[in-house]
């Protein structure tokens, strides 16, 4: 039974209900209601009348910019490369040993540098992705995503599936199934090498290789399509300290990326003509020819990559890039059908749990744990750490271009998990299979079918010949050698067209258009460093692929570092994030308010106060500060503010506003 209250308390919360009221009423009397928020803005002086919490976003493309070709760029940048490359056709050797010591001198004392970026990348965009900030949409307010989700994935596995993943899918496993990582949890040659092997090669190709990416293709979509800058690595760094993207440090950050690049993609194209050299001699039985043929590969099949570029016949080259995506996925399935495919079934989730499962250890290895470690974390894991760099903002800017409208949870999530988890399990199969062939021939005492005749990785054959010593041993090997061939020529005219697309519009101010001869330029560039990376010959030129990469890479890594600084400050200060913070202190104050006033039941309002009122949402926030209204002002061409209407999403003509 519930008892009558005390009148004494009644009463004495009546006079305070009352004294409330009337210290509202005067409240009211002394602080009339305010004029509406339109009016409050325009005398508050934001650019273009409209609060920072209320700009939808700025794309790119509705902003006024003439680009143009940045000639301190592509003046420096094409002097160095014509440099090196004449100095490697003139003495390749020299270049070759002066990379080897150079390189040795960076893994002793940077090589953590890689490895910290690689681990710290990933854990980065995942606290961002989950954060408040993973709801923000890279694009304006309400902007659907430019592609569905389908077609995202498949663009996203696209950029994963290369040269690379043929030439290294069955070499690589099969090398650590031989000769496993210093310290690593398996003995060579035994069962658990089998899982310990593709785990170790899932490493170097997954979560952390795609995180190197992400983080480039999420700050430049962020800035491009949510801030209105080109997609410069420049205009998401010089955002740190309010630079300019023609400033000398400006250029020389786009300069960086540019050297990287074009690094990372003659490496890819050096060994991919390797490779198909090597199929054309198995396939039209040619003896040994050297690098003469690859050499000949790389001038043919520039000349491709040129006749793309200036003839305007990229979109069938994109065509034909589709086709062979399915022929890669139709490889894989062949690997799978025609191979030991029981097998597979077996391994490849046991590895992949191996590999969630040793990941810490497999990361935490670094050079000070001796000379065998320095020397496999040179060959393999931060050389390939390197790559991704070198890679990234050639991979990135196309993520960036694909990911228009998407939440950053769901650019993150996608980019770490669609491609990886593809090219993991590619890697599963191709290198499962030469692993199974290898242990099938060793325990029938058959060293005519060993791809190791000796049972260790000294005894493989150079890794360009590895594929095809797989593929000869399953049904129609033959044609399928033959199509792979077709593949690879294919892969090195798209990848070097599209890398030489994005080192022309770094060069050009971001211009997504660019002068076609000067992507014309920059793909004889790479073919150039390419040339010089197969004249140090044979087993040479995998070691010179991987000096060069790592020493162009390196400028660059701190570069990533800053970008994602630079993007943690952009995003505390984006529209909705200021919308948030508003939100959040707004409901907190007011239920505070509330409960302290009148108990369980009351009503929310939105009304004005003063800044000084503890109930003021904005009170500890200063909307007019530079850093959340300078960047959506707009200007001109030649850099002149000009007005523009949010509300219609146009510019306003200077005869209207004289009317």
């Amino acid at each position: 039974m519930s008892h009558p209250e005390p009148r004494s308390r009644s009463r004495k919360r009546a006079v305070q209900k009352a004294q409330r009221e009337a210290a509202r009423a005067e409240k009211r009397r002394s602080h009339p209601r305010r004029r509406p928020s339109s009016t409050f803005l325009r005398e508050v002086n934001y650019p273009h009348s409209i609060h920072p919490a209320l700009v939808p976003g700025v794309s790119v493309e509705d902003q006024r910019i003439r680009y143009c070709v940045d000639k301190a760029i592509l003046g420096v940048v094409g002097a160095l490369i014509i440099g090196f490359v004449a100095w490697g056709l003139a003495a390749p050797q020299q270049v070759f040993d002066t990379s080897t010591a150079t390189l040795q001198w960076v893994m002793r004392n940077l090589g953590w540098t890689f490895n910290v970026l690689a681990i710290g990348m990933i854990l980065f965009l995942l606290v961002i992705a989950f954060s408040r900030f993973g709801k923000i949409t890279l694009g304006l307010d309400g902007e659907k995503p430019e592609y569905s989700t389908g077609s995202w994935a498949a663009m996203l596995f696209g950029a994963g599936i290369g040269i690379g993943i043929i030439f290294f899918g069955p070499y690589e496993p099969l090398t650590y199934y031989l000769s496993p990582r210093p310290g690593a949890h398996y003995d060579a040659n035994t069962a658990q090498a089998v899982k310990g092997a593709i785990a170790q090669a899932a490493l170097h190709w997954g979560l952390n290789a795609w995180a190197i990416y992400a983080i480039v293709g999420l700050a430049v979509a962020y800035v491009s399509y949510r801030r209105g800058k080109v997609p410069l690595m420049s205009a998401v760094v010089t955002s740190l300290w309010g630079g300019r993207t023609d400033s000398p440090v400006a250029r020389l950050i786009d300069a960086l990326a540019i050297i990287a690049t074009l690094f990372g993609t003659a490496a890819t194209l050096g060994i991919g003509s390797l490779q198909i050299a090597r199929g054309v001699e198995v396939v039209a039985g040619l003896g040994p020819t050297g690098n003469r043929l690859a050499l000949g590969i790389i001038g043919v099949l520039t000349i491709a990559t040129i006749a793309s570029a200036v003839s305007g016949v990229a979109k069938g080259i994109r065509w034909l890039s589709n086709i062979n995506m399915v022929m890669a996925l139709g490889l894989a399935l062949f690997f799978f059908v025609a191979g030991p495919t029981a097998f597979l079934m077996n391994m490849v989730p046991a590895a992949i749990v191996d590999y969630f499962g040793h990941m810490p250890d497999m990361l935490s290895a670094n050079m000070s744990e001796g000379p065998e470690m320095e020397t496999f974390l040179s060959a393999w894991t931060t050389f390939y750490w390197a790559w991704w760099v070198s890679w990234a903002p050639f991979v990135g800017v196309f993520t960036a271009k694909i990911s228009r409208g998407r939440t950053i949870r769901q650019f993150v999530l996608g980019v770490l998990l669609i491609p990886s988890s593809i090219i993991v399990l590619a890697f599963a199969i191709l290198g499962g299979t030469a692993i199974f062939l290898q242990r099938k021939a060793e325990a029938a005492g058959d060293a005519a079918h060993m791809i190791a005749p000796d049972g260790t990785a000294a005894s493989l054959p150079l890794p360009a010949e590895i594929f095809y010593t797989v593929v000869d041993q399953l049904p129609g090997g033959g044609v399928v050698s033959a199509l792979v061939i077709v593949m690879l020529g294919v892969f090195f005219v798209t990848t070097s067209d599209s890398a030489s697309l994005v080192n022309s519009q770094l060069a050009q101010k971001g211009n997504p258009e660019p002068n076609k001869l000067i992507t014309a330029f920059f793909a004889i560039c790479m073919a150039g460093i390419a040339v010089v990376i197969l004249l140090f010959g044979g087993r040479n030129a995998l070691q010179g692929l991987q000096n060069l990469v790592v020493i162009t890479a390196l400028p660059f890594a701190l570069v990533l570092v800053l970008m994602a600084v630079a993007l943690v400050k952009l995003l505390r200060n984006d529209p909705q994030a200021i919308r948030e913070h508003y939100q959040e202190k707004a409901i907190q104050k007011a239920v505070k308010h509330g409960v302290t006033e009148y108990g369980d039941n009351f009503a929310l309002a939105v009304e004005p106060t003063d800044e000084s009122d503890e109930r003021a949402t904005g009170g500890d926030f200063d909307s007019t500060a530079p850093e959340v209204t300078e960047w959506y002002t707009r200007t001109d061409e030649d850099g002149n503010p000009v007005e523009y209407d949010y509300g219609k999403g146009e510019y306003v003509e200077k005869d209207t506003l004289d009317r």
